[in-house]
């Protein structure tokens, strides 16, 4: 885990919003030691010296990889897992090769269209490159991060209806975060989740929703960075996230098909979220694969799990179990 993230044994004296930086590790750690595991929560950010070292005198049986980023670059963590596989030692978690391919959005979306699999038409602005937009790409679109994940740069303002906000949404993307931009079609619609756990047998987990609840009537309903990160915000705009309601059996039993076939052309393994707009006549259009997601006990894929009768203790059994059978 990344080092400010390493949890305290007592989390009394924090509040909730302190708390919420380290969740995931926290709740992470005490389920392993609740399920009888000795577990040594390892601090990484720069150098991969730390985790032979504690390989060499833990000789764990498997590392819980919770890692989103190394060298303050979210393209780095599949090379600390390539190194895990160097060191021979099983780890939980999407596999290297998967995580660049899902990493990668515009490859994911070419990969996923070319099996047929509705995606929004879509473009990459490189930087350095002038904004020209080809005609298949109608407004409104919405403008992103390449490679950044958590909706990180993404606001209300990433949604744009003309050619002069487009540019203007692309410069913000160069400029502040350094990476290319993706345009997409904007898909009017619902945003849902499908877990997904496996390696080479798949469980799609309930499917679930992101709810904004009080958005202004004309606000796109897009998980932005503060409706993923800001709990003031949260609270104040009623968003929840929840199962979806609604699905005829038809509809979900799709969603779950096809959601194991984006995995599976992906090359995933361990577990996985994978979003989706699903349109008012019922269309669904696959957004992007996360690897390795949120897994904090209060997030959507915990939330699914439990839905499903899976507790937080057996899914984090679930995890380690799946990283230990790997390749068997």
């Amino acid at each position: 885990m990344h080092p400010e993230l390493v949890p305290p044994d007592n989390i009394d004296e924090f509040d909730e919003k302190a708390r919420n930086e380290f969740k995931t590790e926290y709740d992470v750690v005490t389920a392993l030691r609740s399920l009888g595991h000795e577990v040594l929560a390892l601090g990484v950010q720069d150098e991969l010296r730390p985790i032979r070292l504690a390989v060499e005198a833990m000789q764990p049986s498997i590392v819980f990889n919770l890692l989103e980023e190394f060298h303050d670059n979210v393209l780095f963590d599949q090379n600390v897992v390539s190194y895990l596989e160097l060191l021979q030692v099983p780890y939980t978690g999407c596999n290297p090769r998967g995580m660049i391919i899902a990493r990668g959005k515009a490859l994911a979306k070419k990969l996923v269209a070319h099996h047929r699999i509705h995606t929004p038409n879509f473009e990459v602005f490189a930087k350095g490159r002038k904004v020209r937009r080809p005609r298949r790409l109608e407004f409104p679109l919405i403008v992103k991060s390449l490679i950044e994940h958590a909706s990180l740069g993404i606001s209300q303002a990433s949604v744009v209806d003309s050619d002069e906000k487009l540019q203007e949404r692309v410069r913000f993307v160069h400029e502040r975060l350094g990476t290319d931009a993706i345009v997409e079609q904007y898909i009017e619609g619902r945003e849902i989740y499908v877990a997904v756990l496996g390696n080479s047998r798949l469980q799609t987990l309930p499917v679930w929703e992101l709810v904004l609840e009080n958005l202004p009537a004309n606000a796109p309903r897009i998980a932005t960075a503060k409706v993923k990160h800001d709990l003031d915000y949260q609270a104040k705009m009623g968003i929840i996230a929840k199962p979806a309601e609604g699905l005829s059996p038809e509809l979900a039993s799709l969603i779950s098909r096809t959601s194991k076939r984006i995995y599976r052309i992906l090359e995933l393994d361990g577990y996985a979220r994978l979003d989706f707009r699903l349109t008012h006549s019922g269309a669904v259009y696959f957004l992007e694969a996360n690897p390795n997601p949120e897994i904090a006990a209060s997030e959507e894929f915990a939330e699914a799990a439990k839905h499903a009768g899976l507790e937080y203790r057996d899914l984090i059994a679930r995890v380690v179990s799946l990283g230990l059978n790997r390749g068997r």
